[in-house]
Parts: C-alpha cells; structure tokens; sequence
C-alpha cells in the first residue's frame, strides 16, 4: 500500500486497517517459524506498511 493509498483513508478505517494487518502480520510470523514462506519478503513489507499507516495516524493525531 503506496503512502497516497493511506492518507486517502479516514481515521477509522485507518485504525480499522492498522488492526487488520497486524494480526496478519503475526500470522504470518508464526506461519514462518513453523513452515518457511515461499516469498518471506512478504513480512517485511506487511511490517512497513504498518509503519506507513501508524506514522499517518499519528501525525493527524499531533495535527488535531
């Protein structure tokens, strides 16, 4: 998800989003210790993503 992408959401669907992906995220996590990913790569962009959604949450929190 392109940081455009996120910004064009609102807050709730945001928090929504936020919550979604770290749960797949830890799935994902736990999926890999026990069965290695075909493409673990996968984690690292799932974890950025989140990063991406937080940092936008938190700046339209500083900018209230």
């Amino acid at each position: 998800m392109k940081i455009k992408e996120v910004r064009e959401l609102d807050t709730k669907d945001l928090a929504e989003r936020i919550e979604a992906e770290v749960a797949k995220y830890n799935q994902m996590k736990l999926n890999h210790t026990i069965t290695p990913l075909e493409n673990p790569s996968e984690i690292k962009s799932v974890r950025r993503n989140i990063a991406r959604m937080k940092t936008v949450l938190r700046q339209r929190e500083l900018n209230k």
